[in-house]
């Protein structure tokens, strides 16, 4: 069978795949969702969920620093990769061990073709059908509940890092989160994931900062230092998971925007 990858490159697999490597944390979990166990053969050291995967199933290294000798070791006839969070380098590495399917997730739209494809490729094309027709419902009712609660888009920065500050462009999977939220990025305008300062983020109008868990771990701390530069700027962590883990976790987004609501309104 021959499919075709987010970047539009043919992947070629004799059935279906027996022995998977996933290297993006976020459908690691989709695997898990979506039925799959026996097959997964190693994951990064980041794939975190489900637990019980991240204790007992083999680990190949980092999404940027994969061992190459081990993922060959396990024998895999598919390896799951993502081009953002994976390197072209390695990329190219793998590809001599086995077929690399590669995601490219820059909106809910995308999420939903990765996570169909996925299903396809795996044999599980119904269990990914019922997840995304699940997954478009509640965004449906997350629009709604926004406008019905928030009464206007907050102008707001999503900071994923510090010393630099790094914030998250229009272009972004984050991005296209927020907006499903009812928030409106201020860094709209820019690409990926920009350098600010806190000079420019008054300067954008800034009314909420968000300071995410992942990659950098903004903990309490750091709002109060952030404060006294903005004082005006309501300040909150978020959970980066569910503003950046484009699989199974989106079931998630609704619940915790509701909660979200509540920590800006009051």
């Amino acid at each position: 069978m021959i499919y075709q990858d987010q970047l539009n490159r043919p992947i070629a697999l004799t059935g279906l795949p027996k022995r998977i490597i996933s290297l993006v944390p976020s459908q690691t979990e989709l695997l898990y969702y979506l039925g799959l166990d026996e097959e997964v053969a190693g994951i990064t050291k980041f794939c975190v969920h489900p637990e019980h995967w991240f204790r007992n199933k083999t680990r190949v290294g980092g999404t940027k620093t994969v061992k190459i000798d081990l993922v060959n070791a396990l024998q895999p006839d598919l390896i799951l990769a993502n081009k953002e969070e994976n390197t072209k380098e390695q990329i190219e590495e793998l590809e001599k061990i086995a077929p690399v399917w590669i995601s490219d997730v820059a909106n809910r739209e995308d999420a939903f073709r990765m996570i169909q494809s996925i299903g396809e490729i795996t044999g599980k094309e119904q269990n990914a059908g019922v997840l995304i027709t699940q997954l478009r419902t509640d965004f449906r009712e997350l629009e709604a509940l926004t406008k019905q609660v928030l009464k206007k888009r907050y102008r707001t920065a999503y900071l994923i890092w510090k010393d630099p500050y790094m914030t998250v462009g229009g272009d972004t999977f984050i991005s296209d989160i927020l907006a499903s939220a009812g928030l409106e990025n201020v860094c709209e305008d820019m690409t990926r994931y920009p350098a600010i300062t806190l000079t420019e983020l008054n300067e954008r109008n800034t009314e909420l900062v968000l300071l995410s868990t992942e990659p950098y771990p903004f903990k309490q701390k750091h709002i109060a230092e952030l404060q006294a530069a903005l004082p005006h700027t309501k300040i909150l962590l978020a959970d980066g998971e569910i503003f950046s883990w484009y699989g199974s976790r989106m079931l998630q987004v609704l619940s915790y925007a509701r909660r979200l609501m509540d920590h800006i309104l009051y």
